[in-house]
């Protein structure tokens, strides 16, 4: 099993990056592979609703950032979490731009798959944030993965966020319900469960 954490900050190394090692650490510990994906600091298009990827298997029909890779990667991981820094007491655009594209183009590679949000703030902001994120994960029909607070650290450089003990220890018992799931998910489909067949036939749009 294996869980993709995708770092929306420009920095590799920053706060956000400080929170998600955290989480790698226990996952690893509880035999679940992990990687940490940067979206970086490159350009990174928004998505422009141009129903290009309804023609695609899967795919942005933009091939020119991150994205497409995230989404291959995306096909074979189990669970997901995705962290934010805080800017004016939201997510970052980069985040906000790439989840945009990687579930309208690839929802079906996260359907029914555990989610999770974390943001590092240095000091608000973080609980808008986290609930901007999980709307991704609710509408692509993913448990939402939680911790003994809400997922969020405090600091404005890595250092400050290693003191903050309490906002580590989420990280770390956010891996662990997230591995946590992840078996019992597992147990579930080698005891015959299968994963819902739901309806998608209805769509009420009164308003044109």
């Amino acid at each position: 099993m294996k869980v993709l954490m995708v770092n929306g900050s420009p920095k590799p190394n920053g706060c956000t990056a400080t929170a998600l090692q955290e989480i790698a650490k226990v996952l690893k510990e509880e035999g679940i592979d992990s990687e940490i994906v940067c979206l970086g600091g490159d350009p990174l298009r928004d998505c422009i609703g141009c129903l290009g990827c309804t023609k695609l298997d899967g795919q942005c029909v933009f091939n020119d950032d991150c994205i497409n890779e995230i989404l291959e990667k995306a096909k074979t991981c189990d669970g997901f979490i995705f962290g934010t820094p805080v800017y004016y007491a939201h997510p970052s655009g980069r985040v906000l731009s790439a989840l945009d594209r990687m579930f309208y183009a690839g929802k079906k590679y996260f359907m029914h798959k555990p989610g999770a949000a974390i943001a590092s703030a240095r000091r608000a902001g973080t609980t808008a944030s986290i609930d901007a994120l999980n709307k991704y994960f609710t509408i692509a029909e993913m448990p939402v993965v939680s911790s003994s607070y809400w997922n969020m650290v405090h600091g404005n450089k890595p250092e400050e966020v290693l003191q903050d003990a309490e906002g580590l220890q989420v990280m770390r018992n956010l891996g662990r319900n997230m591995a946590w799931l992840l078996k019992c998910i597992e147990a579930g489909k080698n005891t015959g469960v299968a994963v819902p067949v739901n309806e998608y036939t209805n769509k009420t749009n009164f308003i044109r």
